[in-house]
């Protein structure tokens, strides 16, 4: 059986990137606030859920890929979200670009879950998206970041453990300074 991915935020960088996973072969569970987004890819074979919670419900590895830290806050944290439906064990990816102390923040909520967390922004756009050849540096533990490097290599071309979450946060900050908007 395939791995079940979770996948929350398909606009322009979320919905190639989880397309790649899907034409990998991943069984993707997704969610976006933007209706016809989800229905796009549920109709080329992703299960469509009607939030993220329940996109962590179904799922034990969550992606998050949204465009500021507003939504990544009210995806993951609030009602509705991703930390209300993740069951201990599980990882959150956070792909997004946002502020260091919006990604302290959810690493925190997460651990006091027993989720664990990889902190993965990336860099490339639209093309690297779609080409599946994103830089992605990521933060977080190495255990955690074996389990989800075959997946995070579906999405990107030069995919690195940076460190733990505090390294990789800050070295990422040039990257998401400089990455074009998403």
């Amino acid at each position: 059986m395939a791995e079940q991915i979770g996948f929350v935020g398909l606009g322009i960088m979320g919905r190639p990137m989880a397309r790649n996973l899907m034409n990998a072969g991943y069984e993707l569970t997704v969610y976006d606030i933007v209706g016809e987004a989800v229905e796009e890819l549920a109709t080329e074979g992703a299960r469509p859920a009607s939030s993220s919670s329940e996109v962590a419900a179904n799922t034990d590895k969550i992606i998050t890929m949204l465009p500021d830290s507003a939504d990544s806050e009210r995806a993951i944290l609030g009602p509705g979200g991703v930390l209300e439906g993740a069951k201990a064990g599980s990882v959150v990816i956070d792909m997004s670009s946002i502020a260091p102390s919006m990604s302290q923040k959810i690493f925190a909520a997460c651990a006091e879950k027993g989720v664990e967390m990889l902190d993965a922004p990336v860099s490339g756009g639209e093309p690297g998206a779609i080409a599946g050849t994103l830089a992605i540096m990521v933060g977080g533990k190495q255990e955690v970041f074996d389990q989800c490097s075959d997946m995070l290599r579906v999405m990107g071309g030069n995919v690195v453990l940076t460190g733990t979450w505090a390294q990789e946060t800050s070295l990422s900050l040039p990257t998401r300074s400089l990455s074009p908007p998403t």
